[in-house]
C-alpha cells in the first residue's frame, strides 16, 4: 500500500514535466499524453524495484517513443470524415521557427536535442537513455545542430 501512495506522489508531481519531454519527442499534445500514460504503466509493474525514479521512467518514455516511432502502423486509421474544427495544440502559445524545426528533425536527432539541450542531461545519460554510445550522441547531436543552422524558418526569424 506504501508502494501505491508514492507511486501516486510521483505522478502527481512528476507528471507535467514528463509530458512537457514527451510532447517535444513527439509534437502533438494526444500522442505525448498517450506515451507518458504508456510509460507510467509499464513503470508502476516495476515501481517496487525502482531507485531513480524519475530517470527510470524517462527511459521508459523515451523507448517507448523509439519503439513506437520504429513502428510502421501507428494504431490509426485513415477516415474520410473531417472534424468539425482544426485540432491545434494546447501548448504555450509559441509555435516559433526553432521548434517547427526541431519538429522536422528525425526522430532520434530530436530525441538527443530534446534530451541534451531542453532536459539538460549530460552526454552519458542521453547514451543510456537512448541505448547508444556517446560518440553517437554527440554526432546525433551535431548533426541535429547542422541541420537546424540551415533551416529556412530558423534562417528567416534571425534575418533583420
Amino acid at each position: 500500500m506504501a508502494d501505491r501512495a508514492i507511486f501516486q506522489d510521483f505522478v502527481v508531481s512528476r507528471s507535467d514535466r514528463l509530458l512537457r519531454t514527451a510532447y517535444l519527442l513527439a509534437r502533438d499534445w494526444d500522442v505525448a499524453e498517450d506515451l507518458l500514460q504508456e510509460s507510467l504503466a509499464k513503470a508502476w509493474f516495476a515501481w517496487p524495484r525502482v531507485e531513480e525514479p524519475e530517470a527510470y521512467v524517462r527511459k521508459v518514455l523515451v523507448t517507448t517513443y523509439v519503439s513506437w516511432w520504429r513502428r510502421r502502423w501507428r494504431g490509426e486509421l485513415p477516415s474520410d470524415d473531417l472534424p468539425e474544427s482544426p485540432a491545434h495544440d494546447a501548448g504555450d502559445g509559441r509555435d516559433d521557427g526553432l521548434w517547427q524545426a526541431v519538429g522536422r528533425l528525425p526522430a532520434r536527432q530530436r530525441a538527443v536535442v530534446v534530451l541534451r539541450f531542453y532536459e539538460d542531461l549530460p552526454v552519458a545519460e542521453v547514451a543510456g537513455l537512448l541505448g547508444c554510445g556517446e560518440g553517437t550522441v554527440k554526432s546525433q547531436t551535431a548533426k541535429a545542430l547542422a541541420k537546424l543552422r540551415v533551416d529556412e524558418t530558423i534562417v528567416k526569424e534571425l534575418r533583420p
